[in-house]
């Protein structure tokens, strides 16, 4: 992340919240940035991204220049089950006002003098991407743990603009509480280890047990599939997990493959005891660890991930120890999962 050099222009710029009039600056600004091709489409629809501000789906917090044109922005959106779980993201500043540390003042303004004020806002979440390090050191500065590593996420050519990426690229998730929940979190025991070094890092209580339970006898699995065609990831939230899981994950996995998904990411609700018959499963089908999002379900939520494509851990980019750590568990895992049974 670059640091400020006190230009005249960077005192000249305001940073605060939304308001009506910037929607069309927003819009004009990822025109400018990234033309036609961003593929969160609602930043290119002022009326649509105003009634999502007025309705707290996404708060927009904008950098203003004298002339009220506007040179940067900064979102906090719901993209998790929890509506009170927020996702830092869709940032980006004019070519002209760059190097200036704007984009330190726009975090600064949503994490540090904003989000915490916020009675919606429960908890932040970020997804840096692995290509650079800006935003990872930025994570550091404003406090947020490394809790999971998102393999080979985005597709290289959202990164050729500014041509960083040969690959799919990899993205850390960075998580902080504003407002504290205790829980009790169920581990899989195969995986303890490494929660439980995860959970050092975050800086809410959690009681940790093990998972011991098998999967429910009655009931059906409940399972929810969002996919990303952009970057061909399926994201597939598991709410409940029964005695069909196994046959609804194969019914799941071959819809996501039909779809053309390339990254298959799951959540599994740490909050339910019966999670570890469900890892075995995953296990056995390809997926490996990929770490914690907690508050996913306002209950933490473990991720599991299989990508059909060969990942390029050594382009990965991380600055902190904990960081590294978490990238040497998940490659074991992922190795583990990829390497065939005699």
């Amino acid at each position: 992340m670059a640091e400020s050099n006190d230009s005249t222009t960077d005192l000249e710029l305001e940073v605060d919240n939304f308001r009506a009039e910037d929607a069309e600056g927003i819009a004009a600004l990822f025109r400018a940035v990234y033309g036609d091709g961003y593929p969160i489409r609602i930043f290119y629809d002022p009326q649509a991204l105003t009634q999502a501000n007025e309705a707290g789906d996404y708060y927009s917090i904008v950098a203003r220049n004298a002339e009220g044109r506007v040179a940067g922005v900064m979102h906090l959106f719901r993209s998790a089950p929890y509506k009170f779980l927020y996702e830092l993201g869709g940032g980006l500043v004019l070519k002209e006002y760059r190097n200036l540390g704007l984009n330190k003042r726009l975090l600064g303004f949503a994490l540090q003098d904003w989000a915490p004020k916020q009675k919606k806002i429960e908890a932040v979440f970020g997804e840096s991407v692995c290509n650079h390090t800006f935003m990872h050191k930025a994570q550091l500065f404003f406090g947020y743990a490394p809790t999971a590593l998102e393999i080979a996420l985005m597709p290289a050519e959202a990164y050729d603009a500014e041509r960083s990426a040969t690959g799919r690229v990899a993205t850390l998730v960075g998580f902080r509480c504003y407002k504290p929940k205790p829980q009790r979190v169920f581990l899989p025991e195969v995986y303890e280890e490494a929660l439980r070094f995860i959970y050092t890092l975050v800086n809410d209580k959690r009681e940790l047990s093990i998972a011991d339970e098998g999967l429910q006898r009655e009931g059906s699995s409940e399972i929810k599939m969002d996919y990303l065609d952009f970057a061909r990831v399926a994201r597939i939230g598991v709410y409940r997990v029964a005695a069909d899981f196994e046959g609804r994950l194969h019914e799941t996995d071959a819809e996501a493959l039909g779809k053309g998904a390339v990254v298959n990411q799951i959540w599994l609700n740490l909050g339910a005891p019966g999670g570890a018959a469900a890892v075995e499963i995953l296990r056995d089908k390809g997926y490996f660890f990929g770490g914690v999002f907690p508050r996913w379900f306002d209950q933490d939520a473990l991720l599991m991930q299989k990508v059909l494509c060969p990942p390029d851990f050594e382009a990965i980019e991380l600055v902190s120890d904990p960081s590294r750590e978490l990238l040497q568990i998940i490659r074991e895992d992922w190795l583990r999962a990829n390497t065939r049974k005699a």
